[in-house]
């Protein structure tokens, strides 16, 4: 899967930048750079100014990819969610038992992420860290039903709808397949969130995964 990957542009919704970062080195620069300042210093101290500072370039350059630094966040959690979802299309595709295809799948959405060294300016693994941290920021705004109808949030949905019609394979009759999908698919960012930072309140930890909670659930309700 990786040698496929490497040779797949994932594609971002051209509303989100100026001008697409993947056609230049200094696009590609600011992704990379944008990505491990986030990581670094959280996203609420993150700006153009910091980041052109780190990367030598003017501040005004970054504005000619990205017009403000929430577009550049919802650009990358785009960026993240296409990625996954190449992921889960290729991990399943030729598994025949929905219950296994279902396991795999939620594997694949709740697990910790490490790097993906075919895509040298993304660092996966530190991405996974600000979408745990930083995604619900791209969410929880006044403007997200404008944004949702602009299509901003199309590839998350398509992820979590996958996950549904996997769901509806192995039991036709659950009647809230929508909501267990999204409840894993955002439920798992918040059970890393919690195992990094607020121990005493979940269960996952060295010894039990988010994957493993979420498996143990499907498996339950669905029988």
């Amino acid at each position: 899967m990786q040698n496929i990957l490497s040779n797949i542009i994932i594609p971002v919704n051209e509303k989100l930048y100026v001008k697409n970062p993947e056609s230049s080195e200094l696009g590609k620069k600011i992704i990379e750079n944008s990505i491990l300042l986030i990581d670094a210093i959280g996203f609420e101290n993150f700006t153009f100014k910091k980041l052109g500072e780190r990367i030598g370039s003017n501040e005004s350059s970054l504005y000619r990819y990205f017009e403000s630094k929430h577009k550049l966040l919802l650009y990358l959690s785009s960026w993240y969610w296409g990625w996954m979802e190449y992921r889960l299309v290729f991990d399943t595709n030729n598994i025949t038992n929905p219950l296994e295809k279902l396991k795999i799948a939620i594997k694949l959405v709740t697990e910790e992420v490490i790097d993906d060294s075919d895509t040298l300016h993304v660092n996966e693994a530190i991405l996974y860290k600000i979408i745990v941290s930083e995604f619900t920021k791209t969410l929880h705004t006044k403007e997200v039903d404008e944004e949702n109808k602009i299509g901003y949030f199309l590839v998350y949905k398509r992820v979590i709808n996958r996950i549904i019609a996997i769901i509806n394979e192995v039991n036709p009759d659950y009647a809230f397949a929508k909501s267990l999908a999204s409840s894993i698919v955002e439920g798992a960012l918040h059970q890393h969130f919690l195992k990094n930072h607020l121990k005493t309140i979940t269960n996952c930890n060295e010894n039990n995964s988010p994957s493993d909670f979420y498996i143990n659930m499907i498996e339950k309700i669905l029988n």
